[in-house]
């Protein structure tokens, strides 16, 4: 039985199962909660449940007005009204509250004239308590809230106070000052002219703008290149593109790297002959993110001077996927993947290369795998993500990767991740994990799952280890999802193509597959990533055509055994995308060419 009026509506009204309910009702006692507003975050975090539909909810439930429209049916008029009543927030209450205000989606919208001003105000969380701060922060008394989808109030955010970069409004307020600097013959520049030249110009601003900006254009990576002697380039990586960011003219590289060492932790400033690897952190719209920075010399035209390359990860803890339902594999692999991870003992390997979301997975995997009855123990080099509920192992020059991997066995596990399996060392460790009774995690650099047994095999691993230690393996890749709003049907000159890699001619014809456009909202027709995998659980009959193997590993006859019982291959899995709107024929060519 329900004791949350609210779940009580919600099942009574078909938004969710009784079950489901009662799992979520559980859940929210069990963190201390018993509001309404707690019973629709533990629906949304926990249970993947979509914010609109929960919080609509809550609002009819609660008999809240609604406010349904699009940014496009919202008038200039009406938005004025909401900007002016936000700049007068700002003289009559401080401009912290403002902010967090926008950061918890509240929009103050108009007033209802009377004897005493009614303020209107837009919220996607009418429970939220940062409302009722409304009335003792400002000089509105009297509030009428309304529920409005989450799209509308961030594009009504977007048009009346979007977010300002303060080091790029600085930067662009003083125009181009950069000079150049004077050369040493011994050292390629004179460094005391270095620190001038970075102390009278606005290279800071740019750096720290760089930093803000690529979180904010949620960019995966940020690339600093020299591009001449007085020019470097800065690139963002937007869903697996590298794109140009800006340009910096008539500036030294060296005087922006020096910028950037002597920002970051862990790097010498005047070393420009060895890779570094360092760390910072920032805090962006109220949200702490972290850096890793690499640092690489690079050979250059300018043979006196010494270039170094940058390659900034942005570390954002809002990225990492916590529900196992959200990474979106597709129906057989998601099942077989999570009966290989709900049991004890057992291989859980994901293999694809760099940047093809390998990370991302494992995490979800271990967040739905963890709890407080078991010992979860990880060891990674570099650590990205903080994970809630795991003992994750710091390597450093007093403990390598290998020696971690070798302790864990000594340290009472249950569940254990391991970054990569590197070598002999770490697949051996793996095996034994496995075999006594522990449940792992590993990735590895392959182009498809058959071909990480043999990976495998030939690190030593023997063929009867293999095929009783291991659960499945993932092979994935990441694939540019289409923009919604301006996608198109696949042009005709295209069809031949499309069906060469086998899409049918009847998803064509009925305009099911897609092909890019571009819009204000999108990247070029893209917008997000989505995987294409294929998953090779260990049937008994995969695991008996390893047995069987002698010398070699034939790839081939355990892919048809694994296609045979409903596996997708990687190109496969990219058609299904396509067929359903989400991807195109150049992005699943792109990542399943072959050889």
């Amino acid at each position: 039985m329900l004791s949350n009026k609210f779940a009580q509506y919600l099942v009574q009204n078909g938004y969710f199962d009784l079950e489901t309910m009662q799992k979520a009702e559980s859940k929210m006692k069990k963190y201390g909660g018993s509001s309404a507003g707690a019973l629709a975050r533990v629906l949304e975090i926990e249970f993947g449940a979509p914010h609109d539909l929960v919080y609509e909810a809550l609002a009819i439930h609660y008999a809240f007005p609604t406010f349904k429209k699009t940014i496009e049916e919202i008038s200039d008029s009406q938005l004025e009204a909401c900007k002016k009543i936000l700049d007068n927030m700002r003289r009559d209450s401080d401009e912290d509250f403002k902010k967090r205000l926008l950061y918890h989606k509240i929009v103050p919208f108009g007033l209802q004239k009377g004897n005493r001003d009614i303020l209107r105000v837009l919220t996607s969380d009418p429970t939220s308590k940062v409302i009722q701060e409304i009335t003792t922060r400002t000089q509105f008394k009297r509030l009428e809230i309304f529920w409005a989808p989450l799209k509308t109030i961030e594009d009504i955010i977007e048009r009346v106070a979007p977010q300002k970069n303060e080091f790029l409004q600085l930067l662009e307020d003083a125009g181009q000052i950069i000079s150049d600097v004077g050369k040493d013959e011994s050292n390629g520049l004179d460094e005391q002219e270095l620190d001038e030249e970075i102390n009278k110009s606005l290279l800071v601003n740019l750096y720290e703008g760089c930093l803000i900006e690529a979180v904010r254009k949620d960019a995966s990576d940020i690339h600093i290149i020299p591009s001449s002697k007085n020019s470097v380039d800065i690139f963002f990586r937007i869903d697996g593109k590298l794109q140009l960011w800006f340009r910096q003219e008539n500036t030294p590289p060296e005087a922006l790297l020096a910028v950037v060492k002597d920002r970051s932790n862990g790097v010498d400033r005047f070393e420009r002959d060895t890779a570094q690897d360092g760390f910072a952190q920032r805090l962006v719209d109220d949200h702490l993110i972290r850096y890793r920075i690499s640092i690489l010399p690079i050979v250059s035209s300018e043979y006196d001077r010494r270039f170094e390359s940058v390659v900034i990860r942005v570390i954002d803890d809002r990225k990492v996927i916590t529900d196992f339902r959200k990474l979106g594999f597709q129906e057989q692999a998601e099942r077989e993947f999570l009966k290989s991870i709900n049991t004890s003992k057992g291989i859980v390997i994901v293999t694809g290369p760099t940047g093809s979301g390998k990370s991302t997975t494992l995490m979800a995997a271990l967040h739905h795998v963890i709890n407080p009855g078991v010992n979860v123990l990880t060891c990674e080099d570099p650590v990205e993500y903080v994970i809630k509920g795991a003992r994750q192992l710091k390597i450093s020059h007093k403990m390598t990767f290998e020696q971690a991997v070798r302790s864990i066995l000594r340290h009472d596990p249950d569940i254990v991740m391991v970054g990569e399996i590197r070598d002999k060392i770490t697949a051996d460790t793996a095996v034994k994990l496995a075999n006594t009774g522990h449940l792992t995690f590993s990735t590895l650099h392959t182009n498809d799952a058959p071909s990480a047994i043999t990976r495998l095999y030939k690190m030593g691993v023997e063929t009867f280890l293999l095929a009783y230690s291991i659960n499945i393996i993932i092979a994935q890749r990441l694939v540019r999802k289409l923009c919604v709003h301006c996608r198109r049907p696949l042009s005709k000159e295209s069809w031949e193509a499309a069906m060469a890699i086998g899409v049918s001619l009847e998803d064509l014809e009925a305009g099911r597959i897609y092909e890019p456009v571009g819009c204000p909202k999108c990247n070029g027709g893209y917008k997000g990533r989505i995987n294409v995998a294929e998953a090779l659980y260990f049937y008994p009959e995969i695991k008996a055509e390893i047995m069987r193997s002698t010398h070699d590993i034939d790839e081939d006859r355990i892919r048809k055994i694994a296609e045979s019982k409903g596996m997708l291959s990687m190109r496969a899995s990219g058609i299904d995308r396509m067929r359903h709107g989400l991807t195109d024929l150049t992005e699943v060519l792109y990542v399943t060419s072959e050889g």
